[in-house]
């Protein structure tokens, strides 16, 4: 299928492999660029720049050269930004998907490069300012999505973006099969971007435990949390998060809204959260914090990237 996202990416299909933080590795990326798909991943997933250049040089020698994209965390939260910018650059990676922040520092260094920019939005005004600054497409992150999802539903924000913007929109939430691409073709978008569904791969490196959780929980079983992040987040509903609770409790809100303190708070916040979903994504713990989407509700075994793709794709 031929649309404006296949056109930017060279790629066969209209399917971009999202960034996962922590989920996301070499092994996927390259089997997802193999079987026709573009495929991102977290700058954070490195802990160092060595680590960050060298995955993306094996994803280089192993697949045929289009389609690699990362996805850059551009506000101040992430102070390793620049540097992850010019790595991009040098390696010449195909696109960046910005989230968090302006682009405008990613798209200048960029542009003379021929590398896309992505940005991830969730409503008309940020989307109306990034296609000013000169991104390539948006990126409609709706309530459907994994991880920090938007306030609006793909009925809502893809129509409203394919109207009103110049440039191409790609869906992000809602789809975990054949069908539902189809739908977000329709409502105007140019692709989708596509996570949780891949959580349950041969490729993926986090545990068994997540990826059969992905397999024995669906749709109803996501709650949004805000304890992981300090911002709503998705999160699969196992009897920990049950337990823990998804709201942060009477102390955690009254700090988090003094002008003083909740810059602090909500950092301290996220290390936390991050720790507690770096434990649970790769060891077995009964302090299972596991992050995914309602798309799991069409993940019913473990199986290959390239199967799921075909899922995706309606190749099956």
């Amino acid at each position: 299928m031929s649309t404006a996202l296949t056109e930017l990416l060279g790629v066969k299909h209209p399917i971009i492999m999202a960034p996962m933080f922590l989920v996301s590795n070499s092994k996927m990326l390259i089997a997802g660029i193999n079987n026709g798909i573009a495929a991102a991943v977290p700058a954070l997933n490195y802990r160092t720049d060595e680590e960050f250049r060298a995955a993306i040089d094996e994803v280089r020698a192993n697949t045929n050269g289009v389609g690699l994209g990362v996805n850059l965390i551009v506000n101040k939260s992430n102070p390793k930004a620049p540097a992850q910018l010019k790595t991009c650059v040098e390696k010449k990676v195909d696109f960046i998907i910005t989230s968090l922040g302006s682009p405008e520092e990613v798209i200048k260094q960029c542009k003379p490069h021929g590398i896309k920019v992505f940005c991830d939005v969730v409503d008309l005004k940020f989307a109306l300012k990034v296609q000013e600054l000169g991104a390539d497409a948006i990126i409609a992150v709706n309530s459907k999505a994994g991880g920090h999802a938007g306030p609006m539903t793909p009925e809502e924000l893809i129509p409203l973006l394919a109207e009103k913007c110049d440039i191409p929109v790609i869906s992000a939430g809602g789809v975990g099969k054949a069908s539902q691409m189809e739908d977000v073709l329709k409502l105007g978008a140019v692709g989708a971007s596509i996570g949780s569904v891949f959580i349950a791969s041969e490729e993926s490196g986090v545990s068994n435990e997540y990826k059969q959780a992905c397999v024995d929980y669906g749709a109803k079983d996501i709650v949004m949390s805000t304890k992981v992040s300090g911002t709503p987040c998705t999160v699969i509903n196992t009897p920990y998060v049950q337990k823990i609770g998804t709201k942060q409790n009477w102390f955690e809100r009254v700090l988090s809204k003094s002008k003083r303190l909740k810059k602090w708070v909500k950092m301290l916040t996220f290390v936390k959260g991050m720790k507690a979903l770096e434990k649970s994504a790769f060891s077995a713990t009964y302090k299972t914090v596991w992050c995914a989407g309602p798309t799991i509700e069409h993940t019913n075994s473990i199986k290959p990237v390239s199967e799921i793709i075909k899922g995706l794709t309606g190749e099956q």
